[in-house]
């Protein structure tokens, strides 16, 4: 719902502020049927997709997908193929959060620089190593432009707004909605560790930097204290002073929220992502995970298909 309104509002907004009608948007879904926000909040299309083409033109000159929770496994056959025939008409394609992962699963994002919320990073990665995806806050790539979500849609439609308009609009727009500057595109989306960690100990940091670079090749305690010039006992204390727990704990809570992020959002063997975070076989990782969220993997997916109805 955030990057919903986040992207729609700046276009409004820009209208008012420049006293002409310069965006027009309709909101449509597959059937034009109400959707639910994963807030519950229901919102009512306009229009179903497939009545937004008129013969060999379509009747917009962008569309933009707002995917939430559950759009990795989001399959619609009717969907992509709109998107892929709206794509050969020349028009310009975007979507925020996890849209960008209905964008890969249609094939509509390969050879593009593209952005998608953190969370969801790993999973993607894993299911298109060939897709160019960043950490950046949004991307703007020819005809595609692709944010990671939350208020970064904002960021990424008041940029569209400068690029068509010109800067002295887009200011306009940042200081109706309250916003002091325009972020760049190249800003991380995520906070860093300093910020995470509550301004720890620089070595601290340091090493939890190192260890988050080395979820698939774990390093042993005593590498990770040699990275950070401190010995194995020293490395010990620092983070039992600081985050409550031995270092092999807390590396191995970093592998497991990494694998549960693998099993809601991805189809890999559970095989395949005991590999991918480390683990020497599907037996210890499923008894470290169990340990950990006290349920085994495959419960991990069932539970996630009970609750989750992408759409």
């Amino acid at each position: 719902m955030i990057a919903f309104t986040a992207a729609v509002e700046p276009l409004r907004l820009a209208n008012r502020a420049s006293g002409r009608q310069l965006y027009a948007w309709r909101v449509m879904s597959h059937d034009g049927a109400p959707v639910d926000a994963s807030n519950g909040v229901s919102i009512s299309p306009d229009s179903a997709l497939t009545s937004r083409i008129d013969g060999d033109g379509a009747l917009f000159s962008a569309i933009v997908l707002c995917g939430g929770v559950g759009a990795e496994a989001y399959r619609n056959a009717d969907v992509f193929s709109f998107l892929q025939r709206i794509d050969r008409l020349g028009v310009d394609i975007g979507a925020v959060c996890t849209g960008t992962h209905v964008l890969a699963n249609a094939g509509l994002i390969g050879g593009y620089k593209c952005a998608i919320h953190w969370e969801n990073l790993p999973a993607f990665t894993e299911s298109f190593p060939d897709i160019d995806v960043d950490t950046h806050l949004y991307e703007v790539d020819r005809n595609r432009f692709t944010c990671s979500g939350g208020t970064a849609a904002l960021d990424m439609m008041v940029h569209l707004v400068a690029m068509e308009h010109g800067d002295e609009l887009a200011l306009k727009v940042s200081e109706q909605c309250q916003v002091d500057q325009i972020r760049p595109a190249d800003v991380v989306q995520r906070m860093g560790l300093r910020a995470r960690l509550g301004g720890h100990h620089p070595k601290l940091i340091a090493a939890i930097g190192r260890m988050e670079e080395n979820l698939e090749d774990p390093l042993s305690p005593d590498a990770l204290a040699k990275f950070v010039g401190l010995s194995r006992r020293q490395l010990e204390r620092l983070f039992r002073q600081h985050v409550g727990r031995a270092p092999t704990q807390y590396y191995l809570e970093l592998r497991l929220q990494r694998a549960r992020l693998l099993l809601i959002q991805t189809d890999m063997p559970v095989v395949d992502i005991a590999v991918a975070c480390g683990f020497v076989s599907a037996s210890h990782f499923s008894k470290s995970y169990r340990q950990q969220f006290q349920h085994a993997p495959r419960d991990e997916r069932r539970q996630e298909a009970a609750t989750v109805s992408p759409r």
